[in-house]
């Protein structure tokens, strides 16, 4: 009986206890998946904001690209002709091979920033 009268008085007197550290822990949980949204967002408008400057510089390039090899070849058909060829071409190889070039290195970042703060919850 004595057993069982000491693990009640232990849990009476270290329930209020307890309870602030899930709730602490809780709290800690809470705070590290916003942390870890917030930076993935960020990490996604500075995307969205590189993939359209670059759309923008191929643009550009390939106009120049087009009004340069359309006076190489005295003729606006067969200079901009080149450069959609060129982009269609790019734009194929870049399909095939999307996995190896996009999918997997993009992964492999997502997976590292995350081990990454994983590593820093387990130190601090």
């Amino acid at each position: 009986m004595s057993e069982n009268e000491s693990m009640g008085s232990f849990l009476k007197s270290n329930k209020s206890l307890a309870k602030e550290y899930l709730e602490t822990r809780l709290e800690i949980f809470r705070l590290s998946g916003i942390r870890m949204a917030s930076k993935s967002a960020g990490y996604l408008v500075w995307l969205i904001i590189s993939l359209f400057l670059v759309f923008l510089i191929i643009l550009f390039a390939g106009v120049t690209i087009g009004f340069w090899l359309s006076q190489l070849t005295d003729s606006f058909v067969i200079g901009f002709g080149i450069v959609a060829v060129a982009l269609i071409l790019l734009f194929v190889i870049f399909t095939l091979f999307r996995k190896k070039l996009f999918l997997e290195p993009l992964m492999q970042i997502i997976l590292d920033r995350a081990s990454e703060e994983i590593d820093e919850e387990e130190e601090s």
